[in-house]
């Protein structure tokens, strides 16, 4: 049998993410910088609190947050674990409703306001659409998820930034695959008047040809994909019935499996 391992996209094994909460109007200056290197993020959003004093409008959150993702935190940011399951279900579906009208697209995933949740919340997230949730808990390092909906980031943009971005681009073994994951609110920039830690940060690690630039709910998709394989017994043979490619690494070489094709090694 080949010894078969998923790779990210084109081969890669690394990917980075980044993860900003709340849809502060100072999230346009992040999307510049993220745009300006190349780099992906994912905005989590309270629909019931867009257009408020220093937050974007509705027309603003359509339009900044292209090429990116727009994620839920609940309606009016409760502390969900304090909240009846009644108010738990409508402060996350009807953000999810809001959302979709204004983006146009599904929203599926999360992060959880004030970083409170609790096992029922976990247990009650896939009946109502969401497929991952981020936690605050941070990492110090690169493992991938082992949980979805309590997804831990590496860490936040205040947390030795650039030891880790160095660290994680010096990283070289292929056998295994790295994520990077950077969490933050973009107006502790405005507040901490240091927004060139964010634009050194990207600019370091923006437009490497080994990492793979993706949004969280783009990770989510992906392992998913590759879960959803189908491979023949003696493991030579392998359908994708996903819409989108999945890369392997077939012994010592970098496979595509296109959607919807059937690939024998």
């Amino acid at each position: 049998m080949p010894k078969i391992v998923m790779t990210f996209p084109e081969g890669k094994h690394k990917v980075l993410t980044m993860s900003y909460d709340d849809g502060k109007s100072a999230d346009t200056r992040l999307v510049g910088i993220f745009n300006k290197h190349l780099v992906k993020g994912t905005f989590h959003i309270n629909s019931g609190l867009i257009g408020l004093e220093g937050r974007l409008s509705q027309e603003e959150v359509a339009e900044r947050y292209q090429g990116h993702e727009v994620s839920a935190h609940t309606v009016t940011h409760p502390t969900l674990a304090r909240c009846p399951k009644e108010q738990i279900v409508d402060e996350i579906f009807q953000d999810r409703i809001n959302l979709e009208r204004i983006v146009g697209y599904t929203v599926r995933g999360m992060s959880y306001p004030n970083g409170s949740f609790n096992q029922q919340i976990k247990e009650m997230l896939p009946i109502l659409g969401i497929e991952y949730a981020r936690v605050v808990e941070s990492t110090g390092n690169f493992s991938m998820p082992d949980n979805l909906y309590e997804w831990k980031p590496t860490c936040h943009h205040k947390a030795n930034l650039m030891k880790l971005a160095e660290d994680f681009v010096n990283l070289q073994k292929k056998q295994y695959l790295y994520m990077m994951y950077v969490w933050g609110h973009s107006y502790e920039f405005d507040l901490d008047g240091n927004w060139g830690v964010m634009e050194e940060f990207c600019k370091y690690i923006g437009k490497r040809e080994d990492i793979w630039y993706a949004t969280n709910i783009e990770i989510v998709d992906y392992l998913k994909a590759f879960h959803n394989l189908k491979f023949s017994a003696s493991g030579h043979l392998v359908f994708n019935p996903n819409a989108s490619s999945v890369w392997l690494r077939v012994d010592n070489d970098i496979r595509e499996v296109k959607g919807g094709s059937q690939l024998l090694f």
